[in-house]
């Protein structure tokens, strides 16, 4: 699947193994909740991470949410499980519980487990300051394309392999679509509202791309489990190839024997369809204005706010090919349409009960 492997190896560039996992999470579309570590070398690899969080631990307000967030996950783990939490542990900062969970021993264990629920906690907190806030889809999702496009901006400025980039949101004709072909038609479960695609020249260069987006434009930990596919990549032969990541391989979370490629589960796409597919919630840090809305009983609750949004990731070849024939988009919509219109028309065919002898 995908493309061939160059005799010499694949041209991809050298990867801390932080980076490698969590490009691994966005392609097999895990969870942070199964991992027992992290792998953060370096107080800059951790500076990272929280500032893809939006966090910063410089401002006071952003401190005191941290801490009360760290306090509030102790105090669940305490009641919940009677999880013992030394002292030592439950007083470290966020970046030092992120340096302790990298570590090794029980106080790694503890740290790992905090974090975990920090992340659950803050994320439902976050929810409940979006949906107290006074704003509508449009001002949010104005801020998910400012943010992206500045990050995009930056790494094409730098000279990334980008050749293309497109942002938009979906019509309203689209989602009405969408809905209506998906067996669970609910709002809540369409993802691209508001999309962005990258297309890079080889399909290598996205180990350059995907990287700086996870720790510079939204934190891997808030990639949604489930809504990936990679019908691009054979990531794993590819990395076994690269003198430098094969290393890496083994200090993987999991056994490369449970790695399976992602397929794309949805049957309107045609199995010559090539891309990488993921959505994320991504924090977005509120601008002054929207922040003096929110009032006294909601401070508690932080400046931060999350929008999902999806990805594509594909390469100039591949996104040539899927514009011919049954990969096309004109033939997936075809597709869909057609299996709207009998949906609408004669419901679910297969599952109807046979009708009764007669009376």
């Amino acid at each position: 699947m995908g493309n061939e492997i160059p005799p010499d190896g694949p041209d991809i560039p050298n990867l801390t193994l932080a980076e490698l996992e969590a490009m691994r999470l966005v392609l097999r579309g895990g969870s942070v909740i199964d991992w027992h570590r992290l792998n953060f070398e370096s107080p800059r690899d951790i500076e990272r991470f929280i500032a893809s969080q939006c966090l910063n631990l410089d401002r006071a307000d952003d401190r005191a949410r941290v801490r009360r967030v760290r306090d509030q996950a102790i105090a669940y783990l305490k009641r919940t499980f009677g999880f013992p939490v030394p002292g030592p542990v439950a007083r470290q900062e966020l970046d030092e519980l992120l340096a302790l969970a990298s570590a090794s021993g029980h106080r790694q264990l503890c740290a790992c487990a905090i974090l975990k629920v920090m992340h659950i906690i803050h994320h439902l907190e976050a929810r409940e300051l979006l949906f107290r806030l006074p704003t509508s889809d449009s001002q949010v999702f104005h801020l998910v394309e400012a943010k992206v496009y500045g990050v995009v901006g930056k790494m094409l400025g730098e000279g990334l392999p980008i050749v293309e980039f497109i942002g938009g949101r979906k019509q309203t004709d689209s989602l009405y679509s969408k809905l209506l072909s998906k067996q669970d038609t609910l709002a809540a479960q369409v993802y691209d509202k508001v999309r962005f695609r990258i297309v890079v020249r080889q399909p290598e260069d996205i180990y350059r791309v995907l990287p700086r987006l996870l720790f510079e434009l939204f934190p891997f930990n808030y990639v949604i489990p489930g809504e990936s596919y990679n019908t691009l990549l054979p990531w794993v032969a590819q990395c076994q190839s690269h003198p430098e990541l094969s290393k890496l391989l083994p200090k993987l979370q999991f056994r490369l024997e449970l790695e399976e490629e992602s397929a794309n589960d949805n049957h309107f796409s045609s199995k010559r369809y090539r891309v990488i597919h993921f959505v994320v919630d991504m924090p977005l840090a509120l601008p002054e204005p929207m922040l003096a809305l929110i009032d006294k009983d909601t401070k508690h609750l932080g400046r931060i706010i999350f929008a999902q949004a999806e990805f594509q990731l594909i390469d100039e070849v591949s996104d040539r090919s899927n514009e011919v024939g049954e990969a096309s988009h004109a033939a997936y919509k075809a597709r869909q349409k057609a299996a709207i219109a009998e949906r609408l028309k004669l419901g679910l065919i297969s599952a109807r009960q046979a009708p009764g002898p007669p009376k």
